[in-house]
């Protein structure tokens, strides 16, 4: 059993679990170059690293970490090579959310930890759902910005004291996303053959969930600029910033957004009420299903650009 420790986030508790992974790795693998995030449905990442040099530890034996409750996400860490240059790499299978429950601390814990591994670069997979026209169900957004709807209402994962160990108090945000490792998605998409305009630059926005949105919120979203919409990401890509490590956000498109307006009621819309055709609900079954269908495409994605860095 792991030693029983503090959920406050201290220096402290990150050194504990940092530790605890450390003493039951080999020395290449202690050290990971790269972390990875497996969002809804893309916990099949994992298979990117080498069976024989494989190491797994559930969230529930990490000092520090919370439970992953979510279906499609499996709740573990995993350690291995990746890619033909033999990346050392570790995998969160399965990440955690705001609306489980969780503050945006305890959801951002495994960061600071990957960070005192040696983690130098983080990629970021998820699920969203489209807010424009020509995002279609199964491509992959490159993110190049976010926004943060809670952020605006003061909810961040830096909030409180800051820990200077790791980064300044005031973090800019405005060059989040790594040129270059934005440059070797494209490459590495080239290089796989992928559908000309499948994979485009978008930008993510955050909500807290669990709901979707309602047509009017999906409305104003889309008013914002935003091309992709979810309910996770945002908090774990600031805290990697805060850092210093080196961010690459990757999305896969699982449905459209409903943001179509309701039918009418009133009688004097006969017109609109006549000719109206609604949109489907999103469904989170069938998010999970587009994502295991598509995981394929985004394990192949994952490995080529670790193999171009």
């Amino acid at each position: 059993m792991p030693p029983q420790v503090s959920t406050d986030e201290t220096d402290e508790l990150f050194t504990v679990a940092a530790d605890y992974l450390r003493k039951r790795l080999t020395p290449e693998l202690s050290q990971p170059k790269v972390a990875i995030i497996c969002g809804s449905g893309l916990g099949g990442l994992v298979d990117t690293i080498e069976e024989t040099d494989k190491v797994e530890f559930s969230y529930e034996e990490i000092p520090g970490f919370v439970s992953s409750t979510v279906p499609g996400h499996a709740g573990k860490l995993a350690f291995g090579l990746l890619g033909k240059n033999k990346m050392p790499t570790v995998l969160m299978v399965g990440r955690f959310h705001f609306y489980e429950g969780y503050n945006l601390k305890q959801i951002t814990f495994p960061i600071r930890i990957f960070k005192l591994l040696g983690v130098e670069t983080l990629i970021v997979t998820g699920a969203a759902g489209s807010l424009r026209e020509e995002f279609e169900t199964g491509d992959i957004g490159v993110l190049s910005d976010h926004i943060s709807i809670p952020g605006f209402c003061g909810v961040n994962p830096l909030s409180g004291p800051n820990l200077p160990a790791f980064g300044p108090r005031f973090t800019a945000l405005s060059d989040t996303y790594d040129y270059e490792l934005r440059v070797k998605a494209f490459k590495a998409a080239q290089k796989l053959n992928f559908t000309p305009g499948s994979i485009k630059e978008s930008i993510y926005c955050f909500a807290g969930g669990p709901t979707y949105e309602t047509r009017a919120e999906a409305r104003f979203l889309k008013s914002t600029g935003g091309d992709v919409v979810g309910m996770s990401t945002v908090p774990e890509i600031i805290v990697a910033k805060h850092c210093g490590i080196k961010i690459l956000g990757l999305i896969l498109v699982t449905n459209k957004v409903v943001e179509k307006k309701p039918k009418s009621a009133d009688p004097m819309n006969y017109q609109q009420m006549m000719n109206y055709q609604d949109q489907e609900p999103v469904n989170h079954e069938e998010v999970i299903a587009l994502g295991v269908s598509k995981a394929k495409d985004m394990k192949n994605l994952v490995k080529t650009i670790i193999e171009l860095i």
